[in-house]
């Protein structure tokens, strides 16, 4: 099949989905007849799908309907909209925005463990005078703090609202809905205590300075959705000058899930790691990450590439992390486009934007090639137009739309638990890599194809996976202050 074959659908609306869900409450008279039927038919013909329909009530001349309906974004949502409102005899009462309606007071509530329910000798014991005797245990033993306070399951989900994904700087007061939801992933997937905290400054500095001082009330700080390269040396001093994890989820729990990816990709299409060319588009936090893993997991052809094209030494106005990916991937000097650069490759990785990568250019890489288009809300290609051609073997996405969901949803949870169960003081890369084949191991020989690489984020076999692997490497390599601990507490 040539490329003059396949038809651009980069126009083609996406399926519709929960996150463009609404409610509309109708009032339909029985004047007209069969006046639901027209409605539902209304929504299908603009391409939505219809949910839940609920009567909540009913007189003899009309009847009121709640009917949940799915869009694939907005515009589409207020197409559908339109559509109905046009019927005779079926009047709009209400609409309710879903997203929206589930955010109302925020994501997540702190309650006590420790119900005090009017009882006086329990207050004095959860506060004064009762609580000095546990300070004072602290004050002598600061290692009791993980047992007697919040600390030994809390993390810290710090963001400055910089770099949120598919949104840009939008500031930290805009970039909490995230947190919180970065938060209540924590609570259901790895049983952790997590605290969003927006900070009102995108200094790399002010920044560190507040993390510090906030440290002693966590066993971990997870960093989250602040740009680079702010975000390498907030990350860097923070785990020189803190006893306590940091981890910047967007590089390392990215890079730990398509390193699994890549593991399984690779067994599917019969690939060894140390013989594969990759092409890496975008070498941002993310990219950067991802690609450091893939060098230390043996990879030894790869190029990445960022705005100005390749990534080779001695490229002028390199940052100084692609300085140092210059200095130790694309070894044969590379200085082509990225569409020569996909002439026999094994794989393409992709955490850019979408369009990247143009479909006319895949029938150059070789056979059974792995296909990872990771940008989100849209991926650098659409799945649909990669997989038209035979040399195709495996397509991931950044999408629960698609199979092969790459997300770091499957590895911070897991990753944080192991973590904090082991009191690790930092996760190293070998930690990291542990990490990565415990995931990639979750799926069986039976299981694994070029449709299924990665277990599914609401998989817990997965979460415990890599919070179990966290706590063996950190004790194989003396890492762990708690040594007694074998296994994570999932």
């Amino acid at each position: 099949m040539s490329s003059n074959d396949l038809k651009p659908v980069s126009d083609k609306r996406a399926a519709p989905s929960a996150s463009y869900s609404f409610t509309v409450r109708l009032k339909i008279t029985k004047q007209g007849g069969r006046g639901l039927s027209k409605v539902v038919s209304a929504i299908a013909d603009a391409g939505g799908d219809t949910g839940d329909i609920n009567t909540p009530r009913a007189e003899d001349d009309f009847v009121v309907r709640d009917i949940l309906i799915y869009a694939s974004d907005a515009d589409h949502a207020a197409t559908i909209e339109q559509k109905i409102r046009e019927l005779d005899h079926v009047e709009i009462i209400n609409v309710s925005d879903m997203v929206f309606k589930m955010h109302l007071g925020g994501k997540i509530i702190v309650s006590p463990r420790v119900p005090i329910n009017g009882k006086r000798d329990v207050l004095s014991m959860v506060y004064t005078p009762g609580v000095a005797r546990v300070c004072r245990a602290i004050h002598e033993d600061t290692s009791k703090a993980y047992a007697l306070t919040m600390k030994g399951n809390a993390v810290a989900v710090v963001t400055d609202g910089s770099r949120v994904l598919a949104l840009g700087n939008i500031g930290p007061l805009a970039a909490l809905p995230v947190m919180e939801g970065k938060a209540a992933l924590f609570s259901e997937f790895g049983k952790i205590n997590a605290v969003p905290i927006s900070l009102d400054t995108q200094d790399p500095d002010e920044i560190i300075r507040v993390i510090k001082a906030i440290a002693p009330a966590f066993g971990a700080i997870n960093l989250e959705d602040i740009a680079s390269p702010g975000c390498y040396k907030i990350e860097d001093t923070l785990r020189r000058e803190l006893d306590i994890p940091v981890i910047h989820d967007d590089q390392h729990a990215t890079a730990i899930a398509v390193m699994a990816g890549t593991i399984n990709a690779a067994k599917v299409t019969r690939k060894q790691l140390r013989n594969m060319k990759i092409v890496v588009c975008g070498v941002g936090a993310a990219g950067m990450a991802c690609s450091k893993m893939l060098l230390q997991a043996g990879v030894r052809n790869l190029i990445g590439f960022n705005v100005n094209g390749a990534i080779y030494s001695g490229k002028a106005g390199l940052t100084e992390q692609e300085t140092w990916l210059s200095e130790n991937s694309n070894r044969k000097g590379f200085k082509g486009s990225m569409e020569d650069a996909l002439k026999g490759a094994d794989m393409f990785i992709g955490l850019a934007a979408a369009g990247a990568l143009k479909p006319e250019w895949i029938p150059a890489m070789k056979d059974k090639a792995i296909i990872f288009a990771l940008a989100n809300p849209a991926p650098e290609v659409q799945p649909e137009e990669a997989e038209k051609y035979d040399n195709v073997a495996v397509i991931a996405t950044g999408s629960s739309a698609y199979c092969n969901q790459v997300n770091n949803a499957l590895v911070f949870p897991g990753m944080f638990r192991g973590a904090l169960d082991s009191r690790i003081a930092d996760v190293t890369d070998e930690v990291k890599m542990a990490a990565a084949r415990a995931l990639a191991a979750v799926v069986t020989k039976g299981q694994l194809c070029e449709e299924y690489i990665l277990p599914d984020a609401f998989d817990a076999r997965a979460h415990k996976a890599i919070a179990d692997a966290v706590v063996k490497a950190a004790n194989e390599a003396g890492l762990s202050r708690r040594p007694d601990r074998k296994t994570s507490t999932l």
